[in-house]
């Protein structure tokens, strides 16, 4: 029997090698791996090139890709016609293979990383064993995973594996090229910001990193997945520091409150409520920020998930203890705030690491395939804003209408936002039309309305929108402008003596 091992990642290889080799195995290796089994563990092993008959070239870009290993590699052992081959011309079986890739994804991850680096580790011949090996499933072991030798070197010396054991290591083969290839794909991949246009095709690969008790409900499946390649940043890769299991519905919603927050610049802090904030503040002193947060839906705070884009402060968590909720994500904790959070005994406890992290496109399944575009991503200068009635808003106004532009973003349309100092104090969203959105606004914002500023996510097709909002007390409005009623909704503003501004973008959320 032959085993064929070559693996950058040299973990447990000699030890794997050594009971190879006590179970009866001969072993044949490439360049770094053979000198491993060889000087560091002693053990009796043949260059591929022994093999072969042909050296290694090309600075080692070519040397397993050899009729011999690929024939050794292939042949059924059911076919008295591919074993009568292999005789005829001097070719023995190969039965196992270990195998494990350039590090393409940690090279590609550096900062200063070049093409040329990044081309030099791409893997061609190790993909290349793993298919073969895989293909050929129930003649021959394949083995990806470091973590995997123990068992199955134990199960080789107990006598063999099952055929379901050899499709399961032959799936993960397939599946670890798939994601490997996935990365190169995505890697070399025109930027679709700097390109025009969606490419034409979209390769995906994920790796289940965590199984859920459920999903949505209780009789729904649920795990996490993450991307490969990504850069490790967000909730898919938060570190859970305290408190119970997360659900699928506390990762959709802490990731609800982790984006928002990140949008914002100032020392912010969310609350969220079935992926909406229901209380956004932005203050220097983060307690006053939270406070704010809290005090924007105090009763729908309850059982809700807080973010910070800030290192939570002991007065912070201090301020948060009197309300039950479920996740608390920040960039860190003081180890005083930390102490304080970790009282409560089931509240999970997130840290992430700040940036957009995740997958280069939004995707949104429907039935029978995926919509795929780009997020909802723009610079966008409150300077270049359009004021399109009589009064202008006052400097005051305009950080409000910006806070709440901002705001509305990350609120499911049609979305409406009262802001007042920085907080959000009364917002509608999900409702099929805009005014019951502007309704329900000033209905949670009550007496807080008054001298608050208004963003909506689209235009205002009615002017009816406006007179409901100056009823309520707003005094500023922003939105993106574009209705054929533009001008109806201009002169209900002036009507009114409301500052509006129209930002020509659109940030509707579906």
């Amino acid at each position: 029997m032959k085993a064929l091992l070559s693996v950058y990642d040299k973990t447990g290889i000699v030890e794997f090698s050594s009971k190879l080799v006590s179970a009866g195995y001969d072993l044949i290796s490439t360049g770094g791996t053979h000198n491993t089994i060889f000087q560091e563990g002693g053990l009796p092993v043949k260059q591929v090139s022994e093999v072969t008959g042909s050296p290694e070239i090309l600075d080692g870009r070519v040397k397993t890709l050899h009729p011999v290993i690929y024939a050794g590699l292939l042949a059924r052992r059911d076919s008295q016609g591919h074993l009568d081959e292999l005789t005829k011309h001097g070719i023995d079986p190969i039965d196992l293979v270990a195998v494990n890739l350039y590090p393409f994804v940690a090279t590609i991850s550096k900062p200063d990383v070049t093409m040329d680096e990044a081309l030099e580790n791409i893997d061609i011949g190790g993909p290349t064993m793993l298919r073969a090996a895989a293909k050929n499933y129930p003649s021959v072991v394949v083995v990806v995973d470091p973590s995997d030798y123990d068992w199955v070197a134990d199960k080789i010396s107990a006598g063999g594996l099952s055929l379901e054991e050899r499709r399961s290591l032959a799936a993960k083969a397939f599946h670890h090229v798939s994601t490997y290839d996935a990365a190169v794909t995505s890697y070399l991949t025109p930027d679709p910001e700097k390109e025009e246009g969606l490419p034409a095709g979209l390769t995906l690969s994920l790796t289940k990193v965590a199984g859920l008790r459920y999903g949505e409900n209780p009789h729904q499946q649920g795990a996490l997945y993450v991307s490969v390649g990504d850069t490790p940043v967000g909730i898919a890769r938060a570190k859970q520091l305290h408190g119970r299991e997360l659900s699928y519905n506390n990762l959709m919603d802490a990731d609800a409150a982790w984006r928002t927050v990140c949008d914002f610049d100032d020392p912010t802090v969310a609350v969220i409520k079935h992926a909406n904030p229901c209380g956004l503040a932005s203050h220097q002193d983060q307690a006053e920020a939270y406070k704010r947060a809290y005090e924007g839906d105090s009763v729908s705070a309850f059982g809700g998930i807080v973010g910070y884009n800030r290192i939570v402060t002991a007065a912070a968590a201090e301020a948060m203890g009197p309300v039950f909720y479920e996740v608390v994500v920040a960039p860190g904790y003081e180890p005083e705030a930390l102490e304080v959070l970790k009282r409560k005994r089931n509240l999970r406890i997130l840290s992430a690491d700040p940036g957009a992290g995740g997958l280069t496109y939004d995707l949104r399944p429907i039935t029978g395939g995926l919509l795929v575009q780009t997020p909802d991503a723009i610079d966008e200068d409150p300077a270049d804003w359009q004021t399109v009635t009589n009064r202008a808003p006052s400097q005051a106004e305009l950080a409000d209408l910006a806070f709440a532009w901002k705001a509305v973003k990350h609120i499911k349309s049609n979305a409406i936002v009262f802001a007042k100092d920085l907080a959000l104090v009364g917002m509608g969203a999900g409702q099929p039309n805009r005014v019951v959105s502007v309704h329900l606004s000033g209905r949670a914002a009550g007496e807080k309305s008054k001298g608050s500023v208004l963003a909506s996510d689209a235009f205002f097709p009615f002017p009816d929108n406006i007179e409901l909002a100056a009823e309520a007390g707003v005094i500023a409005i922003v939105q993106p402008g574009g209705s054929i009623r533009d001008e109806e909704v201009i002169e209900a503003a002036n009507q009114n003596g409301l500052a509006m501004v129209f930002t020509g973008v659109r940030h509707f959320r579906h």
